[in-house]
């Protein structure tokens, strides 16, 4: 079985990778990958313009392998609500008949992380200022930093991934 990542960041092929070897134990698995465009924001600042990035991400990767049998588009950002501010990601799954997706569960960041977002730093960068890490996004991520990696993001994703490969495990229902 053949899956492509919209990326080369390795916490996102970790959490693809062990997803679909636990939805399909008895398969063998080829992890391809390449960084490809999102079409939005560096950060995505809302639950739209989130779930687009993963859509297009999910359709470029698909574009350049399209022999593959699943793409995966991983794409995080945050959405202001009324007081707080919240971390996610969407997941968006296609195969040749079917696109599935599913979202993280949401977190609420820290104010100083806010602030630090709202001042044009996009949430990994601002992460790394308060937590006085470097390159973050690429290991624990907030999640991880917040819940003192109780949570890592390679979780978060990992748990997402198999969530929206749903449809495709129940081809009979969706």
């Amino acid at each position: 079985m053949k899956i492509a990542v919209s990326s080369r960041n390795p916490v996102k092929i970790e959490a693809v990778g062990l997803a679909f070897k636990k939805i399909f134990p008895e398969r063998e698995i080829e992890i391809l990958s390449a960084s490809v465009k999102s079409g939005v924001s560096n950060q995505p600042m809302s639950d739209k313009e989130t779930l687009q990035g993963a859509i297009n991400r999910t359709e470029e990767i698909y574009k350049q392998f399209p022999e593959i049998d699943y793409a995966v588009g991983i794409e995080g950002g945050i959405e202001f609500e009324k007081e707080t501010t919240v971390a996610f990601a969407w997941v968006l799954i296609r195969s040749k008949n079917k696109t599935s997706k599913s979202k993280t569960t949401t977190f609420e960041l820290p104010l100083k992380i806010t602030e630090l977002i709202k001042q044009g730093y996009e949430l990994g960068e601002a992460d790394d200022m308060v937590f006085k890490q470097d390159n973050s996004k690429q290991k624990n991520g907030a999640v991880g930093l917040l819940t003192q990696n109780v949570i890592t993001r390679k979780e978060l994703y990992t748990q997402a991934v198999i969530l929206a490969l749903i449809p495709h495990i129940n081809p009979g229902l969706y």
